[in-house]
């Protein structure tokens, strides 16, 4: 089984779709090393520390009270909450001890460049990963500000380049778009149906306006960046599928993932790549 380097991209709610990419991989593939930025440090760190199923069950199993359970007025979301909840489900762990190797990637206002945690508290460097600028507070340590990795580096696959490892994939949240069907069970379909019907009641224009102005600034960055390191393969993930607050539509986004997973890899296979 060959051996692989994961890179994680940020977005918010589509990160969700990482879940359905590692699982797909995971049947070819042994990951040897992760690194990610926002969601995708989330779902990447839950992965190297062997609790992504867990997590997974449990946002699978959310209704629509208990994704509001994590705002707090006014409308904003509450990180103190969601890692406290995710602590509860994974527990506590240092980068180091992990059984795979990790990267946060943060950006450090103080100093105006990209951090990379590769050791210490992992839920402190995840959450600073993921402090997306208006939506979470910035977290601080030693006097120094710190901020969602994607203002500066999307899709960090720089601290994976000098891994042993015999591919690099990264998971690319800022695809072009593309009207995508997946199989999901009439139940959850009716489900997510009821959950945009109320969520739009609360959070339509205030979080379109706040979506359209984080996917710009993080479409225009990825584009300035992508460019710097290429991984070998890319798996692609439309930017319509979900806006980044769609916290509700995880079942879509997981098979998403999967399917967009087997599709690259079939082009991998062909191209000799695996």
């Amino acid at each position: 089984m060959k051996k692989i380097s994961l890179v994680l991209s940020g977005g918010g709610a589509r990160g969700y779709s990482h879940i359905g990419v590692i699982k797909e991989l995971k049947k070819y593939f042994e990951i040897v090393s992760i690194s990610g930025t926002s969601m995708g440090a989330v779902i990447g760190a839950l992965e190297a520390c062997g609790k992504l199923e867990e997590y997974e069950k449990w946002v699978m199993s959310l209704d629509f009270l208990d994704i509001f359970k994590f705002y707090k007025p006014p409308l904003k979301l509450d990180s103190d909450k969601i890692f406290t909840k995710i602590k509860e489900i994974a527990g506590d762990y240092k980068i180091e001890e992990l059984p795979i190797k990790f990267t946060a990637v943060a950006t450090d206002l103080s100093k105006k460049k990209e951090i990379w945690f590769q050791k210490g508290d992992l839920w402190t460097a995840v959450k600073a990963s993921s402090a997306i600028p208006g939506v979470f507070e910035p977290v601080v340590i030693n006097g120094r500000i710190l901020v969602d990795g994607g203002v500066l580096n999307l899709m960090p696959v720089a601290p994976v380049m000098s891994d042993f490892s015999d591919l690099i994939i990264a998971v690319n949240l800022y695809g072009k778009e593309e009207e995508l069907k997946v199989n999901i069970s009439k139940d959850i379909k009716k489900k997510q149906t009821l959950f945009e019907e109320v969520w739009n009641k609360f959070f339509e224009f205030k979080e379109n306006v706040i979506n359209e102005s984080i996917d710009l600034m993080m479409e225009v960055i990825f584009r300035y960046r992508r460019a710097e390191y290429m991984p070998d393969i890319e798996i692609v993930i439309p930017q319509n599928v979900a806006n980044w607050y769609d916290f509700h539509k995880a079942p879509e986004l997981i098979e998403i993932g999967k399917y967009l997973t087997k599709k690259e890899l079939e082009k991998a296979r062909k191209r000799n790549l695996i």
